[in-house]
């Protein structure tokens, strides 16, 4: 029997509500094989399937920080999706698409525990407002030094660099660079 006894859709994500009471990271593991939800404050928020655009995206993302930290230019590891990320240990549990971690005593084979150092959302119709409002709050609040929302329809990414207290927009046309290495490390959104 399924755990999910009511749901109801926000901004395109199915909220799932158990008979009243909140949920918490142990009721994750008695989820089906295969379902995939975030949980934000003992509320679980089903994830669908990412698109093909989404996925390349994250792809070349990725890749561009994976080979950086190859050759050696920095001692932060990146980590794609799914990947866990417990914010608390009660009932706050996100699975961002990118995260880089340059603390090794934060993450083990179950996950993150605590912040990452960035976290990169790429954006799709059922995330947005996860992305743009719920996450964005929760991030700053949990203490992530910085954070993109990458949205591939509108050909935009916002960088807010929490620990500057600033943000700054980017386009597909520009080269973004990674606050945390301060101007060392830059994604070329030409290169898509």
């Amino acid at each position: 029997m399924s755990l999910l006894q009511d749901s109801w859709f926000d901004g395109g994500n199915t909220v799932m509500k158990k008979a009243g009471m909140l949920y918490t990271i142990a009721d994750l593991d008695a989820l089906q094989e295969g379902e995939r939800a975030e949980l934000i404050e003992g509320k679980l928020y089903m994830m669908s399937a990412p698109s093909a655009t989404h996925q390349d995206m994250v792809g070349f993302i990725y890749s561009e920080l994976r080979r950086f930290f190859k050759e050696g230019k920095g001692k932060c590891k990146a980590f794609v999706a799914p990947f866990a990320v417990f914010l608390n240990e009660t009932d706050t549990y996100v699975e961002p698409d990118i995260i880089v971690i340059c603390d090794e005593e934060r993450y083990d084979e179950k996950g993150c525990h605590g912040a990452p150092d960035l976290v990169i959302e790429v954006v799709s119709p059922g995330s947005a407002r996860m992305d743009y409002a719920v996450k964005l709050f929760k991030y700053r609040s949990f203490g992530v030094r910085e954070y993109w929302i990458v949205d591939p329809d509108k050909k935009r990414i916002q960088v807010y660099d929490f620990e500057h207290d600033n943000m700054e927009e980017y386009t597909f046309v520009d080269k973004v660079p990674v606050k945390i290495y301060e101007d060392s490390l830059e994604i070329d959104f030409t290169m898509l």
